[in-house]
């Protein structure tokens, strides 16, 4: 019960959210962020049907293939984000909340921080607003040679395109663009944001004294990997240490002061869980 209240709650939250960055500020200043509510929004421009209406009727079709393809809870799961979400933003939101009509692009901005949020704290608890997140699975599953992120870029680069003209004004694609960007960042905030990190493989003949600074000094652990040079064929220990971005500097000097000549590969870790940062299970 804890667990379904919790998503519920979520669920509401996101929807609220959602809701007033489509009806404030997407409908208002005419732009179709990608997705089905981009969709929705330009069908809603031309015959006036409730925008939450229909995104739930254009997800219909993908529900029914989310059943055979994701089975049965997870679309069951779904199918309740989406019918809240469709309620709240025609029932709770359109009536009641104004509209913003000041400049266009900090409305786009506005846009998608709000929709961002909305989706973030949908997926944080586990569910979706169907969609391209549907689409995203059905074509991972059938055609796993295709790359999911190209084909999702294509369909809400239609959508964008498509607002140029049922809008008859090329300023939206760019409105929308920018929307659609802050969407994304924000998402990945809310989703990814306190869990990342830095992961660094160092490649040193001092690996090992880097690594007893890396304990002393900076409260972090490492990992020796072995590892062999193509061109020497020495074997050597490969430093591997995942830190918080904060820590780059200090494991920067560390380095730096034991041996200028190691070679240092950093990436940026998107999700970071275990030991010193989220626990796995949180």
């Amino acid at each position: 019960m804890k667990k379904f209240m919790l998503g519920l709650g979520a669920d509401v939250l996101g929807s609220v959210l959602l809701a007033v960055g489509i009806y404030c500020f997407s409908e208002k200043i005419n732009i179709a962020p990608g997705g089905a509510s981009g969709v929705a929004i330009m069908i809603k421009y031309l015959t006036g049907t409730p925008v939450g209406l229909m995104t739930l009727l254009i997800n219909i079709p993908l529900l029914l293939l989310a059943v055979k393809f994701m089975g049965r809870r997870f679309t069951l799961r779904t199918l309740r984000t989406l019918a809240l979400n469709s309620l709240i933003l025609d029932l709770g939101v359109t009536p009641f909340f104004p509209q913003y009509a000041g400049d266009r692009l900090l409305g786009s901005v506005f846009a998608g921080v709000f929709m961002g949020a909305g989706l973030g704290i949908i997926f944080l608890s586990g569910s979706t607003t169907a969609g391209t997140d549907i689409i995203s699975f059905i074509i991972e599953k059938k055609r796993p040679h295709i790359q999911v992120g190209k084909a999702l870029l294509l369909i809400d680069g239609a959508v964008l395109a498509s607002s140029a003209v049922i809008f008859r004004n090329a300023e939206s694609v760019m409105l929308g663009a920018v929307a659609l960007f802050c969407q994304t960042r924000v998402i990945d905030g809310l989703v990814y944001g306190g869990d990342r990190g830095r992961l660094l493989l160092v490649v040193s003949e001092r690996s090992e004294a880097i690594a007893r600074r890396v304990i002393t000094e900076m409260d972090r652990s490492a990992t020796f990997l072995l590892g062999q040079g193509a061109f020497s064929h020495r074997e050597t220990k490969v430093l591997m240490c995942v830190i918080q971005n904060r820590e780059y500097k200090a494991m920067r000097d560390i380095v730096a002061a034991e041996d200028p000549a190691a070679f240092v590969t950093v990436a940026e870790a998107s999700k970071v869980m275990g030991e010193g940062f989220r626990q796995i299970l949180d």
